[in-house]
């Protein structure tokens, strides 16, 4: 009954998040109409989006949300000449299939505790969760914000759009569900991150090392390809990870509180936490200059 209460929320982060990188991809549709910029971005998210509803692992709807949020991060970040592998197509691609492949681990236990995602797969609330936070800082008014900053060169090879900041949002989210998933089948009996008592696995708020130390890893292979395909330099990976690995403490915390205590939703709370994966890399390079 209270998510239904709560529903409200879930609409909220598809309103803040896809008129705008649909606006956005739109626009840059009609400004590379023709050229191998547009084929390539539009023809690519659209087979992911189409790629990830044949495996069930979205509906239709939530395709439909991730190949408009994939077409605008990789419109927003792409270098010139264009080249698909040279966008956030690459660690993007790296969370979906993560995503993906944690949640088959385990499925059977993960259905006896009841804890495993639905078979539709993921709604498009949870794909604009997820994505949202880093389409949105991709978009031009906030990297031409960035690069008014006396540290915005500091993290690229080539002096780009700085774009860690997208990348670290990315890394969490792939962090949070590699954790989530692979905690509940190999984490055991996990703790409350606010006080450290034992609590069922599935329960918000809970971590455990094994599942922790999972999502680690994921947040790193997500900034190291994001750092790879967007030519970042090694302070790149730093914040990029650092701010991920930050953002699943994050959404630990909010799940034992404010979601535990019903003032959240799960969308909501996986969308504040990537924001705050982006945020602490913004703090993180304010500091370093």
């Amino acid at each position: 009954m209270n998510q239904v209460k709560l529903a409200w929320q879930s609409k909220l982060v598809l309103l803040l998040v896809l008129p705008f990188a649909a606006t956005s991809a739109l626009l840059d549709c009609i400004v590379w109409f023709g050229k191998p910029v547009a084929w390539w971005t539009v023809g690519i998210s659209i087979l992911m989006g189409l790629l990830m509803w044949k495996a069930r692992a979205v509906t239709a709807a939530a395709a439909a949300t991730g190949a408009v949020i994939v077409a605008s991060l990789m419109f927003s970040t792409g270098f010139f000449p264009f080249e698909p592998w040279h966008s956030a197509l690459v660690p993007a691609a790296a969370v979906a299939v993560l995503a993906f492949a944690s949640t088959r681990v385990g499925h059977g236990a993960k259905e006896r505790l009841g804890t495993a995602e639905a078979r539709q797969g993921r709604s498009a609330s949870q794909i604009a969760a997820n994505l949202g936070v880093a389409a949105l800082v991709a978009i031009g008014p906030f990297q031409s914000w960035l690069l008014d900053q006396p540290w915005s060169q500091t993290v690229s090879r080539n002096g780009v759009v700085l774009l860690v900041l997208a990348i670290a949002a990315l890394a969490e989210a792939a962090a949070d569900t590699v954790s989530s998933e692979i905690g509940q089948v190999l984490g055991g009996r996990p703790r409350l991150i606010t006080n450290l008592r034992r609590v069922e696995p599935g329960t918000d708020g809970a971590v455990s090392l094994a599942g922790t130390m999972a999502g680690v890893v994921a947040a790193g292979i997500v900034a190291w390809l994001g750092t790879l395909s967007l030519q970042g330099n090694r302070l790149f990976f730093v914040v990029s990870c650092a701010g991920g690995v930050f953002g699943l403490l994050f959404d630990s915390l909010l799940g034992a509180t404010l979601e535990r205590w019903r003032l959240l939703n799960n969308d909501a709370v996986n969308f504040l936490s990537t924001a705050s994966a982006a945020a602490f890399g913004l703090a993180m390079l304010a500091l370093w200059r």
